[in-house]
């Protein structure tokens, strides 16, 4: 029997000219703006995309004019694809840019898949992550006629290759520094406070995460001056997940931090240049003496080991 794995993501930018692309089908995404209103929505994601193009434009034209998470979801297909025979075929499908699912869908058509396994890319869930990725490829599933077995997970923080394959990324990052001499800080992405009290599980999840991954450190020995969870990425008035990230590395009397982001499993804008960039600005006016950041996992063989791990899991 052909199957298929599918990965999901949010995607992001091919080159500047979808930067707006990305921006409205994002803000038009009624699980980002869950008003009730499709014409209030559409108004809003207008004005947004409008306001914003042109410096997330900026942002990616820093990045070398795209996001780094197409390249680097590519390479880990072709890793992945590397463990399995041609009778399965492993692909990727983005949200709010291409590859979108609706021509993904129609390759897994044609090549007669009777089985996809749906893997997001998001350890921990959400409506804004995992819940709009899955609604999306199985919509497009329907309206596409394909006869086929969807079979998909919702989250996958507890799997332990995953938090070895974090370490790994951590250990990486302090390098030859004294970890015992820097603070730790879990960077996660924020949520707007009223998802969360609809009902999201994304917060609770994180911590859980945070938690696991801390019992993971111990196992390996590594200790830090002090560990924190933070959230990134606010935007807008309303209130969102506390801490955030410029809030912590004001209260951080150590001057030594190293932020490993916890949501995000392939690198992209808001871990390269946000993360990167920005927060490290943040960080050289509060006088930090050491700032680093752990990469995303990417395509690093521990990671292809959890998915794998995580698709046998699906399969029985």
């Amino acid at each position: 029997m052909k199957q298929a794995i599918v990965l999901l993501n949010m995607g992001g930018p091919n080159n500047l000219n979808e930067v707006e692309l990305f921006l409205e089908n994002m803000f038009n995404d009624p699980n980002i703006l869950t008003m009730n209103s499709t014409l209030l929505r559409k108004f809003i994601a207008r004005m947004i995309t409008f306001m914003r193009t042109e410096a997330s434009q900026e942002i990616y034209s820093q990045l070398g004019g795209k996001s780094p998470i197409v390249g680097h979801t590519e390479n880990l297909v072709a890793a992945l694809q590397q463990r399995f025979d041609d009778e399965t075929i492993v692909d990727f499908v983005m949200r709010y840019t291409p590859p979108f699912a609706s021509e993904v869908i129609e390759r897994l058509k044609k090549e007669q898949v009777e089985k996809i396994y749906l893997i997001p890319l998001y350890p921990q869930y959400s409506t804004t992550t995992t819940k709009s990725s899955l609604e999306d490829f199985e919509a497009q599933f329907h309206n596409s006629g394909m006869d086929a077995v969807l079979v998909e997970i919702k989250h996958y923080y507890e799997n332990a290759t995953l938090n070895k394959a974090i370490v790994k990324k951590i250990r990486e990052c302090i390098g030859d520094k004294e970890s015992e001499r820097v603070d730790l800080i879990f960077s996660a992405h924020g949520l707007p406070q009223k998802i969360v009290d609809n009902g999201d599980a994304y917060e609770r999840q994180v911590r859980r995460h945070v938690g696991l991954i801390q019992e993971e450190l111990r196992a390996q020995n590594i200790k830090f001056n002090a560990v924190h969870l933070a959230y990134q990425s606010k935007v807008g008035p309303m209130a969102w997940l506390k801490p955030s990230l410029d809030e912590t590395l004001k209260v951080i009397l150590n001057k030594n931090v190293m932020i490993c982001p916890v949501a995000f499993t392939i690198d992209n804008s808001e871990t390269d240049f946000e993360l990167g960039v920005e927060y490290k600005e943040i960080a050289d006016e509060l006088g930090f003496e050491w700032y680093g950041v752990s990469k995303c996992l990417n395509d690093d063989p521990l990671f292809v080991d959890a998915l794998c791990e995580i698709y046998e899991k699906m399969r029985e």
